[in-house]
């Protein structure tokens, strides 16, 4: 499978893009924002371009043109403000939608956040956060793609256990990047995991076997 990645060089991306790039049924392709991150990703034998999540559908349709897959694991990041949040987050987000639709790209895998289908759980110092992910994960479910939305918990920059929990409805919990990145890929290796939306935190199961139980 043909996988083009967005928010490549964000923290869950770069997991991503190394586990794909190590893998024997997948190529993959990394969307980033700056040139130099371009030749870095070059460097290391990963295909990269340069695109803007705030620029048109139609450039952003081009650059996936030909891929199998688009994984959104972009974000604006937690020092911007509520503005920026909703360009990258929301609009962003169902821009790549839209440019996978017109590009003919048939699967989609969106990285939201914990919760995010449930306004009573929301986060309320981060609320335009929820609402930007509620919403964009709403425009990829009501679209004609196979779609995927993982929702993990509070995220760790420590190594992966290989261990998760996920389900539709889960108490609030955390998860290292790494095993968010492992849990994309075995979405995208499990026709299971298609026109699915789910919570993910640590836990106790192999991911493999996680994500046939959703």
């Amino acid at each position: 499978m043909k996988v083009f990645v967005i928010g490549a060089n964000g923290q869950i991306g770069r997991h991503l893009v190394r586990m794909l790039q190590e893998s024997n049924e997948h190529t993959v392709k990394a969307m980033v924002r700056k040139q130099e991150q371009k030749q870095s990703f070059e460097q290391s034998g990963v295909e990269a371009v340069v695109a803007d999540l705030e620029g048109a559908v139609g450039d952003l349709a081009q650059a996936m043109k030909g891929f199998d897959a688009v994984v959104f694991t972009a974000g604006s990041g937690g020092q911007t403000g509520a503005d920026k949040t909703l360009l990258i987050d929301l609009d962003g987000a169902v821009k790549t939608v839209e440019a996978a639709e017109k590009a003919g790209v048939d699967r989609y895998v969106m990285v939201s956040a914990h919760q995010a289908h449930n306004r009573d759980n929301w986060n309320e110092k981060i609320r335009h956060y929820y609402v930007a992910k509620h919403y964009a994960d709403r425009i990829v479910e009501d679209s004609r793609l196979k779609y995927t939305v993982i929702r993990p918990g509070g995220l760790l920059n420590e190594p992966g256990k290989g261990k998760v929990t996920a389900a539709e409805n889960l108490q609030r919990g955390s998860i290292p990047r790494e095993d968010v990145a492992k849990t994309i890929v075995a979405s995208l290796n499990d026709e299971h995991t298609q026109n699915r939306s789910f919570d993910l935190i640590s836990g106790e199961d192999d991911i493999e076997e996680a994500v046939k139980k959703i």
